[in-house]
């Protein structure tokens, strides 16, 4: 008899060891409040200076993602650099003074002298005047090594921002013929003043040739009644100096930090689910009325930054069935600079990207819910993400505060362009008010203001819904009536 309950025993002791655990259970066993609050607390801190895109702490952040990644058994994905893709930003400073003379004549930064493109240094050439500067003005003509000198805009334009991009094609212009330089008479009705404002700061932007492009100063010049216009072109005037003084003009170091898992089932893990966020916050800001200056960025992104960490922690111990790709953006608060980069140079074709469940947050005001961006535009996944909700006490709804168009200004909406199905998983709120605004963009967004005890609920949540759709039999889509339904179609070759 007691032979026969020892091995009943030994029976029910090795079903219950050998039972697959449950997707829940899987979650429970890696999400860790103290985890997560060591990661915020980290990444948040005073530290990292608000995590500024273009800045040495963002830097230290990749560095430190890119480790939790490893550690987690998350692999390079094949064609970045190690756990890195490199976003080429070009970080350009306004220009502390400058200079332009011809023929006697003296022209200074601010007086009568913008500097819209260029560096610190001296330019000497030959003047070559071309009109507009357009690409018919070119024919026939060469500028290598001159100053080439034009008329603002194309003749019929006087909105600041057609004239701007004209401005830009004639820089572009000019570089391609060889030039050694480009100086616009403003004659426009906007006052100089006013317009010179959009130079007086700090500026990024993508530049693809990178280290392998030349840059050249380019300038307007104050010429309200065209007086100067016309005593360069009624004077036999041959040279042209130009100096530029304390303005940087240089690639910065910024990268997107990815990894990936491979899932387990033969045919699913050619698919992929990409786990993404934004690691940059905003720097070192106004001070507020303690005469905090740094904007931690504890919110808005660190907590989106962590929730995918998180997944990858657990996803890294139990695979899905599909495979994973984690993805951390650089130059979100800048204009999605690093979702775009990545979106336009994938590298992962973006037919394998199934579903992109991004996280990023302003704030919350309702610790019973989170808040799914889009979560009604997709098929199959809204009930997986509310009962991934309710086995922790959550409610899952979808955005209610329309009307500022959220689902349009994060990281999601760089592969919802694409075709790809894309919401964004954020803190619970109810409106746009109130605990959210309190701390958006804020100095006072630090990792003590947080309820960690949420957070649990919010990661876990986050995991499971993680799991849920990372196995499920049906691939996510958009719902037909959606508006990227159609470029879905195109992106995945569907009928």
């Amino acid at each position: 008899m007691k032979k026969t309950l020892l091995f009943s025993g030994l029976l029910l002791f090795v079903g219950t060891a050998c039972s697959p655990l449950t997707d829940k259970e899987k979650t429970d066993a890696t999400v860790n409040q103290e985890t997560i609050k060591e990661h915020i607390y980290y990444l948040a801190s005073d530290e990292m200076k608000g995590r500024d895109t273009g800045s040495p702490e963002i830097l230290i952040a990749a560095d430190y993602i890119a480790d939790q990644l490893k550690a987690y058994g998350a692999k390079p994905v094949p064609g970045a650099d190690g756990y890195f893709q490199s976003v080429p930003l070009r970080k350009k400073s306004p220009a502390a003074s400058a200079t332009l003379d011809f023929s006697g004549k003296n022209f200074e930064l601010g007086t009568n002298l913008l500097v819209l493109e260029g560096q610190s240094e001296k330019v000497e050439g030959e003047i070559v005047f071309l009109n507009y500067a357009l690409a018919a003005d070119y024919d026939d003509k060469d500028v290598e090594g001159k100053i080439v000198f034009a008329k603002i805009g194309d003749g019929e334009a006087t909105d600041t921002r057609q004239i701007l991009q004209f401005s830009r094609q004639k820089y572009q212009l000019a570089l391609e013929n060889g030039a050694a330089g480009i100086v616009e008479f403003y004659n426009l009705p906007t006052s100089f003043e006013q317009v010179g404002a959009r130079f007086r700061s700090t500026s990024l932007s993508i530049d693809p040739d990178g280290d392998e492009g030349r840059i050249i100063p380019q300038l307007w010049l104050k010429d309200a009644d065209n007086s100067t216009q016309k005593f360069m072109m009624t004077r036999s005037i041959k040279r042209a100096n130009i100096e530029i003084k304390g303005m940087i003009n240089e690639l910065t170091k910024d990268k997107n930090v990815l990894a990936m898992i491979e899932g387990t089932d033969p045919e699913l893990k050619d698919e992929f689910i990409m786990f993404s966020a934004h690691y940059d916050h905003v720097g070192i800001g106004r001070p507020d009325e303690t005469g905090d200056s740094i904007y931690n960025g504890t919110r808005d992104n660190a907590i989106g930054t962590v929730t995918v960490l998180s997944a990858a922690e657990n996803i890294g111990k139990y695979p899905m069935r599909r495979s994973a790709l984690f993805v951390l953006y650089t130059g979100e608060e800048k204009g999605l600079i690093g979702s775009r980069w990545m979106a336009d140079n994938p590298i992962i074709p973006l037919n394998e990207i199934v579903f992109c469940w991004n996280s990023d947050n302003a704030g919350y005001n309702d610790t019973t819910i989170s808040t799914v961006v889009g979560l009604e535009r997709f098929t199959v996944v809204p009930q997986l993400i509310k009962d991934a909700n309710t086995a922790y006490g959550l409610t899952a709804i979808d955005d209610p505060a329309g009307e500022q168009g959220l689902f349009d200004r994060s990281d999601n909406v760089s592969f919802a362009r694409k075709g790809i199905p894309a919401p964004t998983y954020s803190l619970g709120f109810r409106s746009f008010d109130g605990d959210v605004t309190k701390y958006y963009h804020k100095a006072g967004d630090n990792p003590e203001t947080v309820d960690y005890d949420y957070l649990f609920k919010f990661f876990s949540s986050y995991v499971l819904a993680s799991r849920l759709i990372g196995n499920a039999d049906e691939t996510p889509f958009w719902i037909e009536s959606d508006k990227y339904y159609e470029i879905g179609k195109a992106l995945y070759g569907k009928d």
